[in-house]
């Protein structure tokens, strides 16, 4: 214990930060360095593939990913087999968790039947057992089944969690339509397939009153219209994920790696969005992390499948282009990536994780506890290694 030196992120040090319970005797075969201890991560945007799509990532893989990157609780989205529409189907995911995940992890249900955007899902049955209600993967594009959505959850007192896109503005786009998307003769997507919707569901949730919160906002527009909305008294919140305040499409290649849905977008959008992380706008960091198996992503920007891989890698990434690039305080990162998720979604404090912050290591494809190994990030280096991890008082990850 004496080459070791421990700083304690938690009420004592901030008082917007939970108290830990740290049992010290984990720390005692751990390597001698400072280490610095936060409050666990919360995650309210994850896809963990169980039940339907094991092969990509299961409950086991997923939450073992999660705990390697300092998260001690997670909302896997409903895009599932079956989609947890109803009680019935819910039921199939809370026994993967309970037999499989070693973090604490609250489902999401869906907004409508099969996410198919045509018939509202069992939303009075489903709400005692579920963190919120999204339909991600997909935005809602009837404007009354919304509507009707945003009033049932006023009723039951649950957030409408929403992936926001307009499909008619799609028109086959699979990268941002930006400069390299012309360049390389890649059809683009439009940030109005975005900010249109989100404009459309911020005036529902004030027509409502019901909470509203936005999946990965990437596009600056959409920034303008959540803080305006903010600034006018809707019960607003929203994420963004690290990918887009570290990357914008300048640094597309031809690999499957770097599509994501919604797409790296240009500098402006993520000098937005770093402004809104700054003034308060974006309230998050999630990492819709969505494993595929490598054959999905191994066919390039216009035919692999949407979705990175992110868990393990977030905290790393935040911390070495962001905090130590004195862009935001570690605090500010704490609490965008533990404190202000829970508050939102109501979720405890659950474990704290364990890090060397001098560290330093490279990203590679051996790295990842997750089944899905396909980021952008891969090749790079970063500060920042975490050593252990615990979740309800056990230990769940340890370097």
């Amino acid at each position: 214990m004496d080459e070791k030196n421990f700083r304690i992120y938690d009420g004592a040090l901030n008082s917007d930060f939970p108290s830990l319970s740290t049992d010290f005797s984990l720390f005692d075969d751990l390597p001698a360095a400072s280490y610095a201890v936060f409050p666990g991560f919360c995650d309210v945007h994850v896809h963990f593939r169980e039940p339907g799509f094991c092969y990509k990532e299961d409950m086991l893989s997923g939450s073992m990913a999660a705990a390697k990157g300092g998260f001690t609780a997670v909302c896997p989205m409903p895009n599932l087999d079956p989609v947890p529409d109803s009680l019935a189907a819910l039921a199939v995911e809370e026994a993967a968790i309970r037999d499989k995940a070693v973090i604490s992890v609250y489902p999401y249900g869906a907004i409508t039947k099969g996410e198919k955007g045509e018939t509202l899902a069992d939303m009075e049955e489903l709400a005692p057992r579920v963190v919120a209600f999204s339909d991600d993967g997909k935005g809602v594009q009837n404007e009354k089944i919304m509507l009707e959505a945003f009033e049932r959850a006023k009723k039951l007192n649950k957030i409408i969690v929403a992936h926001c896109e307009v499909n008619s503005l799609l028109r086959g786009g699979y990268i941002h339509d930006g400069v390299y998307a012309r360049e390389h003769g890649h059809k683009g997507i439009c940030s109005a397939s975005e900010y249109e919707e989100i404009e459309r569901d911020v005036w529902l949730a004030r027509k409502t009153g019901a909470k509203f919160h936005v999946c990965h906002v990437s596009a600056k527009e959409s920034v303008d219209i959540i803080r305006k909305a903010k600034r006018d008294g809707a019960d607003v919140t929203c994420e963004t994920a690290p990918h887009y305040l570290i990357l914008d499409d300048s640094d597309l290649r031809e690999d499957g790696r770097f599509k994501m849905n919604p797409p790296l977008r240009d500098k402006s959008d993520k000098t937005a969005l770093i402004e809104g992380i700054l003034d308060g706008t974006i309230d998050m960091i999630a990492t819709d992390h969505a494993p595929h198996s490598k054959e999905e992503k191994s066919k390039g920007l216009e035919k692999s499948n949407f979705g990175i891989v992110g868990l393990e890698t977030a905290f790393p990434l935040i911390y070495t282009h962001l905090v130590r690039k004195n862009i935001i305080s570690l605090e500010q990162a704490i609490r965008l990536m533990a404190i202000s998720p829970r508050k939102r979604f109501s979720l405890p404090y659950d474990g704290y994780s364990v890090w060397n912050l001098d560290e330093e290591y490279a990203i590679d494809e051996d790295f990842f506890l997750s089944k899905g190994k396909s980021s952008p990030f891969v090749g790079t280096t970063v500060f920042g290694k975490n050593y252990l991890t615990v979740s309800a008082g056990k230990v769940v990850y340890k370097d």
